[in-house]
């Protein structure tokens, strides 16, 4: 399969998928579900140019230090630890991020608009869905999040390369009111690029195919599946998760 893909004779899209079964990843798990980079960073153009590099998220960085301005807080939560977290008997390895790329939580925040999910999410918050400000509401405003937070460091998800529907409130959920703006949580906000759900789908796949993801993904691949994950390679690559 490894050579099939290098050979370009399978989509990046299929490459992940098989990597992700092999790895024990599974749509029946929430807890281990597939996990897809975020590939691009530009989420306010009015046109997505994919031939730009400056349109693609750096896959050679975790998510959590893609924006240079928090590697220092990353560096430095790795070496204090100590002082911050409560372990007083040292059994806890040290680490950069005390949150994952990948888990349960974050899925059904992704698909909060679509069952099973939606009644997963609402178990999940003793009966009733997170306040407003918490949902994924603007995919602008959670990449936003990202670059703003260290500690917030969830990857991607197959769907946003597929399945347009997780971005429309098609059930007319009341998922409730921002605290700032008073705007109504309905319809996921799109990217200024995108002008639909299937549009935004088309070019996110798109992107996910294009020359320079093509060309980077294995950087990507080193992190999650790769020797990146664990040892020295790790802590140099700011990626030791909790």
């Amino acid at each position: 399969i490894f050579q099939k893909w290098v050979n370009r004779e399978i989509s990046n899209f299929d490459y992940l998928i098989q990597l992700n079964t092999m790895a024990g990843r599974t749509y029946n798990d929430l807890a281990q579900y597939p996990v897809f980079p975020w590939i691009l960073r530009d989420y306010t153009s009015e046109e997505l140019d994919l031939n730009n590099p400056a349109v693609f998220r750096d896959l050679s960085k975790p998510i959590g230090v893609v924006n240079e301005k928090n590697a220092k807080t990353v560096k430095d939560k790795y070496v204090f630890e100590d002082s911050n977290f409560e372990d007083p008997l040292g059994m806890i390895d040290k680490f950069h991020y005390g949150t994952h790329y990948s888990n349960a939580a974050g899925v059904m925040h992704y698909l909060i608009r679509v069952e099973p999910f939606t009644t997963l999410h609402i178990q999940l918050q003793s009966g009733r869905f997170d306040c407003a400000d918490r949902q994924f509401h603007s995919i602008p405003a959670t990449w936003q999040a990202l670059m703003d937070n260290p500690n917030d460091v969830k990857e991607l998800i197959p769907e946003f390369f597929y399945f347009p529907e997780f971005l429309e409130n098609q059930n007319g959920f009341n998922l409730g009111q921002l605290q700032i703006s008073k705007e109504m949580v309905n319809d996921v906000v799109l990217p200024k690029w995108a002008h639909s759900p299937e549009d935004f789908i088309y070019k996110h796949r798109k992107a996910l195919e294009s020359e320079y993801v093509s060309a980077h993904l294995h950087e990507w691949i080193d992190l999650i599946f790769g020797y990146k994950q664990r040892g020295p390679a790790a802590v140099e690559a700011l990626n030791v998760f909790y």
